[in-house]
């Protein structure tokens, strides 16, 4: 019983094209980041580079396809597009420090170090996109946007 009812709070279509599109967003990330690599990219500047690229990927889908935030009108549109920077920021800072660890501190494989951020960065996303972003009226005790 507990877990139908889990599963219908949490498992609708929000949730599961906000992980579609992490997924992909992901996969930008890491495509730029192996790209780079290879070329001979410091692994910073390979993880700066890969982040800015999936942060442009990253706006378009959830504000268009996963919360559905389809006002385009400039004043909010800036206010997403800032607030969604702000917020990846946030974890972009925290993915590179955490890189810096993993890599020079710990000496872990740098993909293994990815792997770990990656799903860390995921989740910490959704709930800001969700909870201070793209958030609609009424939701979450506010007015909206």
């Amino acid at each position: 019983m507990m877990i139908k009812t889990m599963w219908k709070k949490y498992v609708n279509r929000e949730s599961v094209s906000y992980i579609f599109f992490g997924v992909l967003t992901t996969a930008v990330d890491w495509v730029t980041y192996t790209i780079l690599w290879r070329l001979g990219a410091d692994y910073r500047v390979s993880t700066a580079v890969s982040w800015a690229a999936a942060v442009l990927f990253a706006f378009v889908t959830n504000k268009l396809f996963v919360f559905q935030s389809r006002d385009l009108t400039p004043k909010l549109l800036w206010k997403e597009f800032v607030g969604f920077v702000a917020a990846r920021a946030a974890t972009g800072v925290f993915t590179m420090a955490a890189m810096i660890v993993m890599v020079d501190g710990f000496h872990w494989n740098e993909f293994v170090g990815k792997v770990i951020v990656s799903a860390l960065s995921l989740v910490l996303n959704y709930v800001f996109s969700k909870w201070f972003i793209f958030k609609k009226p009424g939701a979450n005790g506010t007015k909206g946007n």
